[in-house]
């Protein structure tokens, strides 16, 4: 542990616990860190470990009513910050201290344009006027990787892609310069060339303003090419830390040695991919084209038209994983919300013989247990008033009528502990979980009715290294048993080397290549894979800690 007066940051044994009255529970035990001014330092678990929690109580975000601080001491700059007034923590949320959330979709406001939510800091605690603000606030969106910053300048949130209601979070925390930035899972949404713009970014204004960067992550590769420093936390203690060379190499605790080893394999055979290539596509997609027209005024007179989707084909066969890959933007989810008639378009969309583009939604509702859906953003696709068991369950109730109670509860528990979640979490709400944990109960959802097609867009880009393996050996074993397919979007290039039979990439709404998986990473043809494969963290990251190339 440092001393006092050269850290920036020192948390020392700090625990707490969540609850009402006597009843509750304890969440961290005697956790203790320090980080000093222009350290990069990483703090890496699994879902749950407490990661997300320390970095809130730093901030005092949690509901004071319902968190109780039993001991220790969090220090910024020397001064106590561990129960200061609201006016006190005010004044450094933003300014000294900057976050960036883990779900933007969830801390950006629904109600208000980006822009208006990124200049409010910068008139709020810089004093900036709105015309100031405004110049300040487009530069951030361009510096971040947001095309045509002027015009998302007066967008809303929903009209924005994960990847970029991401960027739009990193720009705001970082709007004021604070000294110390808590990254939460800040790439987690992003395509891999963006991820390494906003590493880069992260190195360039630490070399520029001495800002400190604490980083929480479960992406160990990101740790290795990024921090000088890790703490490893499992069931709310810190149970290991070290420089990152030195953690990497020799790691000394079991749970370390745990993580480091859950990186995904390819389990896919010669053989297994031969049978499925002889196998007649039971999903087929013809010239599927996907525009959005864009309207501004009182009038809301068309302006602009964007291309979302440009005709694109597709086929899909029983037991394939078809994996599709590409930027954010790049009409990846758009193409999958088409195949499954959630998203209108044009072209004609087979599956299983039948006509979809040619069903009313009546005729479409009966074969909407065949084809299921995990979604990006958990939290959004969860209802917060229904329970754990009420949401896995709902699905059963409409298409299985004739299960009765016991026969439903049975099953929700049976496809809950496949995807690592136990009996006891069946009355919780989506709101008492971490954001893996989220992840895995909307898997669970879709995987009850046992579907023949699962759209995946970025199904475990909220999970931790050694809970995405165990998620992704469930989707192999349910494909092997049940001979679904999968559909499998994501910008993580390892995800989709060890899952996706073959890939399509995607540029601009386009198919610009497509091929066997392998084939494809070890001999790409197009610049635009090849680049994708050059940014991915999956092969040597070549930045130094300073940021250069």
């Amino acid at each position: 542990m440092s001393d006092t007066n050269s850290s920036l940051l020192q948390i020392c044994d700090l625990s707490v616990a969540f609850g009402k009255g006597t009843e509750f529970s304890t969440i961290l035990e005697s956790v203790s860190l320090d980080i000093t001014a222009g350290e990069k330092v990483a703090l890496v678990g699994e879902s749950g470990s407490g990661k997300s929690v320390t970095a809130l109580s730093l901030l005092q975000l949690h509901d004071r009513t319902q968190t109780h601080y039993l001991s220790g001491s969090i220090r910024f700059h020397g001064k106590e910050m561990l129960n200061a007034p609201e006016a006190v923590m005010r004044q450094l949320r933003g300014s000294e201290i900057g976050m960036i959330f883990q779900e933007p979709m969830v801390a950006l406001n629904p109600l208000y344009p980006i822009g208006d939510q990124l200049i409010e800091p910068l008139m709020l605690h810089e004093g900036l006027d709105r015309q100031a603000a405004k110049r300040h606030g487009i530069e951030l969106l361009a510096r971040v990787g947001i095309n045509q910053p002027e015009q998302r300048f007066t967008a809303y949130p929903h009209m924005l892609s994960g990847g970029e209601r991401q960027r739009v979070m990193i720009a705001m925390a970082l709007s004021c310069h604070p000294r110390l930035l808590i990254a939460d899972e800040p790439t987690t949404a992003l395509d891999v060339t963006i991820q390494q713009q906003i590493l880069l970014l992260l190195n360039e204004l630490q070399r520029e303003t001495g800002m400190a960067v604490l980083l929480i992550t479960h992406d160990l590769n990101m740790v290795r090419h990024f921090a000088d420093r890790v703490y490893v936390m499992q069931g709310g203690r810190v149970v290991e830390s070290n420089d990152v060379e030195q953690l990497f190499s020799a790691p000394n605790h079991e749970y370390t040695r745990k993580l480091l080893a859950s990186e995904p394999e390819r389990s896919i055979s010669v053989n297994e991919e031969k049978q499925i290539s002889t196998r007649d596509p039971f999903l087929t997609g013809h010239d599927i084209t996907c525009h959005f027209s864009i309207k501004s005024g009182l009038w809301q007179r068309h302006k602009e038209e964007i291309k979302a989707v440009e005709t694109v084909d597709l086929t899909l066969r029983r037991g394939e994983t078809l994996g599709i890959v590409g930027e954010s933007g790049s009409g990846k989810s758009t193409l999958g919300m088409c195949l499954l008639r959630l998203q209108s378009c044009q072209g004609e969309i087979t599956f299983d013989g039948a006509r979809l583009d040619a069903m009313n939604p009546r005729q479409l509702r009966p074969l909407r247990r065949h084809f299921q859906v995990v979604f990006q953003d958990p939290f959004s696709s969860l209802s917060p008033r229904l329970n754990i068991g009420q949401i896995i369950g709902e699905g059963l109730a409409l298409h299985f009528p004739e299960f009765d109670a016991e026969q439903r509860r049975a099953r929700i528990v049976s496809v809950m502990e496949e995807v690592g979640l136990s009996e006891s979490m069946l009355t919780r709400y989506p709101h008492e979980f971490s954001g893996g944990q989220r992840q895995r109960i909307a898997i669970a959802r879709a995987v009850v009715l046992e579907p023949r097609l699962l759209l995946l867009d970025e199904p475990t880009s909220a999970l931790d290294v050694s809970v995405q393996k165990q998620v992704l050996e469930l989707l192999r074993s349910l494909q092997q048993r049940h001979g679904m397919a999968y559909i499998f979007i994501s910008h993580d290039l390892k995800v989709i080397r060890a899952m996706a039979h073959r890939v399509m990439v995607m540029k601009h709404g386009q198919v610009v290549e497509e091929g066997e998986t392998e084939r494809l990473f070890e001999q790409p043809e197009h610049p635009y894979t090849k680049a994708l494969l050059e940014a991915a963290l999956f092969r040597e990251m070549r930045t130094d800690k300073t940021g250069t190339v």
